[in-house]
């Protein structure tokens, strides 16, 4: 009698949870970019993003052409990557930049800042933690040719600045009694004068 052949099968390990993260981005101008239309004006927008999947857009500038201004602010959401220095050096801010058209959408240019570069720890309620910074990026043509900058602002915490209310106006003093209301003036009859509206009483 043969002995028994036993057959281990190895499982594969349980993948990590994904976690989420989001930061927030100001887009704020691009200059000096290709003119891919010939004919007419270009109307200009900004696909912001670190996962492709993932991806946020700015309005369509429909006055700027090459020089497009949007200052709009965006969330970016994306998958944080395992704790790496590979991953850390490899996750990069993209930012896509199009001319709209009614038949389809012609790509201008693309730029990318690493996140370990501009995100850094702190609070976004501290001013000193978040302070404003304009980063002016090289856009490159899709064949990599340099042609036009684009200007955005990443806070350092990855949140604009929390303000907060000033503690004179926003503390109300719920146990302090209501003041008393004056009472309104008698006010005189109908057809009464306003000279005689004080009344004298008989003697």
């Amino acid at each position: 009698m043969s002995p028994t052949t036993r057959k281990y099968v190895l499982q594969p390990k349980e993948k990590a949870e994904t976690r989420m993260r989001e930061i927030e981005v100001l887009l704020i101008s691009a200059q000096d970019l290709k003119n891919v239309k010939h004919l007419t004006r270009v109307r200009a927008y900004a696909v912001v993003y670190v996962d492709p999947d993932l991806v946020s857009k700015t309005r369509v500038d429909e006055e700027g052409g090459v020089n497009p201004v949007w200052n709009e602010r965006l969330s970016v959401r994306f998958r944080e990557r395992p704790p790496s220095p590979e991953g850390d050096a490899l996750t990069a801010l993209n930012v896509d930049i199009y001319a709209h058209g009614h038949l389809r959408e012609k790509p201008i240019g693309s730029a990318r800042v690493l996140l370990c570069d501009v995100l850094k720890e702190g609070s976004a309620a501290e001013p000193a933690d978040n302070p404003i910074q304009c980063l002016t990026l090289q856009v490159r043509r899709p064949s990599g040719r340099p042609q036009g900058f684009l200007n955005l602002w990443v806070p350092p915490t990855g949140k604009f600045l929390i303000r907060r209310d000033s503690l004179s106006f926003g503390v109300r003093d719920e146990e302090a009694e209501p003041a008393e209301v004056p009472q309104k003036q008698q006010q005189a009859p109908d057809g009464v004068d306003d000279d005689k509206k004080t009344l004298t009483s008989s003697v």
